[in-house]
C-alpha cells in the first residue's frame, strides 16, 4: 500500500513539471525564434515479485509471465523541438529570419558566443546588434550616411549610400549542430553550446544544407497553443487521477490501521 502513495506522489510530481513546461511554452507562444519544450517521463524500477519463466511447483513448465510492481515515474528529459516556426513578413528591413537549418551567432556581455533564431536587429552606434543589444558575430559596421541596407539570401548585407552608389558592407554566416535539443537555453532566445550538442558547423547561408535568410520576415514560435492547452488540460486530469490515487491509499491505510482497535 506504501507503494501506491510513492507512485501517485510521483505521478503528481511529474505531471506539475509538464504543466510548468507547457506554461512556459504558452508564455513564449509569440516570441520569436521561440522552440517549444516537451516534457518526456520514463518508468521507474520494478519490484520483481516472480521473474518470468521460473519453474512452476511441479517443474514441469515455466510461468509465461511474471509479476512485478511498479514504483511510479520520473522525468527523463525536457526536450526542445527545433521545427521551424512560420514565417512573418514584418515590412521591417531590418528583421531577418532563417528559412531553414541554422543559427544566428552573437557575442553576449561576458565575450561568449552564443546562438540563436531571433532575428530582428536594429542598428546601435552604427553596428548590427540584435534587439536585445548584442552584436552579431562578425561585427558588420554600417557606414553614416547609408540610406538603406538590405539582406541576399547567402547572409550578404549591403548598403545604399545617399549617391546611389552600393557597397556589400558584410556576410551574417550561420552555424548549426549535429543534435541542437542538446544546446543549453539562458534566456534572451539564446542557446549555448553543451557537450551534448556538439560544436558549432559554421557555413554560408542558402548552401551545404543551410537555411536562407529572409529580409523583412521574422520567425515566429513554433508553439501550437491549441495542442498546449490539450496538453495543459490532460495534465491537470493526470494530476487530479494522481492525487486520487493517493487519496484512496491514505483511506484504505487508515481503515487497516483501525483494525486494531
Amino acid at each position: 500500500m506504501i507503494t501506491s502513495l510513492y507512485s501517485g506522489a510521483s505521478g503528481m510530481t511529474a505531471q506539475q513539471l509538464k504543466l510548468d513546461t507547457i506554461t512556459n511554452n504558452l508564455a513564449n507562444a509569440d516570441t520569436t525564434g521561440y522552440k517549444k519544450v516537451r516534457a518526456e517521463f520514463v518508468d521507474l524500477f520494478y519490484q520483481n515479485l516472480k521473474s518470468a519463466g521460473t519453474p512452476v511447483a511441479n517443474q514441469t513448465s515455466n510461468h509465461p509471465t511474471g509479476v512485478y510492481k511498479g514504483l511510479g515515474t520520473k522525468i527523463a528529459a525536457t526536450n526542445r523541438i527545433f521545427t521551424e516556426g512560420n514565417l512573418l513578413e514584418t515590412g521591417n528591413p531590418l528583421d531577418v529570419a532563417i528559412a531553414g537549418d541554422g543559427f544566428f551567432q552573437v557575442q553576449t556581455q561576458d565575450g561568449t558566443t552564443a546562438y540563436t533564431r531571433n532575428g530582428a536587429l536594429r542598428v546601435e552606434n552604427g553596428i548590427l546588434k540584435t534587439n536585445t543589444g548584442l552584436p552579431l558575430i562578425p561585427n558588420i559596421a554600417v557606414p553614416v550616411g547609408a540610406v538603406s541596407i538590405s539582406f541576399d539570401t547567402d547572409g550578404s548585407v549591403s548598403v545604399e549610400q545617399a549617391d546611389g552608389t552600393v557597397a556589400v558592407i558584410g556576410q551574417i554566416p550561420l552555424v548549426r549542430f549535429a543534435n541542437p535539443s542538446g544546446l543549453n537555453a539562458v534566456g534572451d532566445s539564446l542557446y549555448k553550446v553543451t557537450a551534448a550538442s556538439g560544436d558549432p558547423q559554421e557555413g554560408i547561408a542558402n548552401q551545404d544544407g543551410f537555411g536562407s535568410i529572409m529580409q523583412s520576415f521574422l520567425e515566429k514560435s513554433n508553439v501550437n497553443a491549441v495542442r498546449e492547452m490539450v496538453d495543459m488540460i490532460a495534465a491537470q486530469r493526470a494530476y487530479e487521477l494522481n492525487s486520487k490515487s493517493v487519496q484512496t491509499s491514505d483511506d484504505i491505510l487508515r481503515t487497516v490501521s483501525g483494525l486494531k482497535r
